[in-house]
């Protein structure tokens, strides 16, 4: 019981980062029919630039708002030098340029930061809590915490707040929304900054606890889209759903067939939803859009 408690612990925790990268995937996905393959070089840049602020001096909370700040605007540059330039182009081109800008972002990472595996200090330390024979550790505590108010903000801003109904107007109609005035640009700028920021602060989570380096992105990147896969890719419960599911299987499968298997439990789900159900758990039956 303690060995399955112990591993629930570990993919509910993973499971909550993944949770995030596709919920970034997602908020793209509605405003603008972008799959942006970069999502996950948003989580390293949370993760390095706070490293390095830290190490440079600054206060770590301090360090961790900057690196958030710098990678939304990051995220921002990308929409407006990549993503509205090539307004029109087909889906595939698209994917292609958020690919490139995967790429190039991480050769950058390199330049700026380095090729070395980074950490820093735990938020309340690195003494666990003991559970029914099995242990977390507090910051796994930080990331499932975030996660759950990073969800719930985002609702509330989405239900509550007129610039979260101008995007979700958007994501339903994007000419009936230009029609009764709505910025779509704005919009597309907007779930471009929130996307990157949610990725910033996964990354801020979870380094402490699975370090971080210049090319963590693009394996992130392809769980994260797992998950809002098997979700339902534009639908944010589904995000979530399908972020701790990934998150689960993978941490059961490294615990009761091998570790060394783990990383393919992503692709499997990837496959495996493709195949049997492609709208996803929460998608629509029926997908006009790639």
């Amino acid at each position: 019981m303690s060995e399955l408690l112990q591993f629930i612990f570990s993919g509910v925790t993973v499971g909550a980062v993944y949770a995030l990268v596709a919920l970034g995937f997602t908020i793209i996905y509605n405003a603008s029919d972008v799959v942006n393959f970069s999502q996950g070089e948003f989580v390293m840049l949370g993760g390095m630039s706070t490293v390095f602020l830290f190490d440079a001096g600054v206060p770590l909370l301090p360090s961790a708002v900057a690196a958030i700040l710098i990678t939304s605007a990051i995220g921002v540059a990308l929409n407006k030098l990549a993503i509205e330039p090539a307004r029109g182009a087909s889906v595939v081109t698209l994917i292609i340029i958020t690919i490139g800008a995967s790429i190039f972002l991480r050769g950058m990472a390199q330049i700026v930061f380095d090729k070395q595996l980074h950490r820093f200090p735990s938020f309340s330390g690195d003494d666990p809590f003991v559970l029914a024979g099995a242990t977390i550790l507090p910051q796994s505590l930080w990331v499932i915490f975030g996660a759950a108010v990073i969800f719930l903000g985002l609702y509330f801003f989405f239900t509550r707040s007129l610039a979260g109904k101008s995007v979700l107007a958007t994501a339903n109609n994007r000419l009936a929304a230009k029609l009764v005035g709505i910025n779509t640009n704005f919009v597309m700028t907007l779930s471009f900054a929130l996307s990157a920021a949610i990725g910033a602060v996964a990354g801020v989570l979870v380094t402490p606890i699975t370090l971080t380096s210049y090319d963590v992105g693009i394996g992130l990147a392809l769980k994260g889209f797992a998950a809002a896969m098997l979700g339902g890719m534009g639908n944010p419960f589904g995000a979530l759903v399908g972020g701790l599911l990934v998150g689960l299987i993978e941490a059961m499968t490294a615990g009761y067939i091998s570790s060394e298997y783990k990383d393919a439990a992503a692709f499997i789900v990837i496959l495996g939803v493709l195949f049997m159900m492609p709208q996803g758990i929460f998608g629509r039956a029926s997908v006009d859009r790639v």
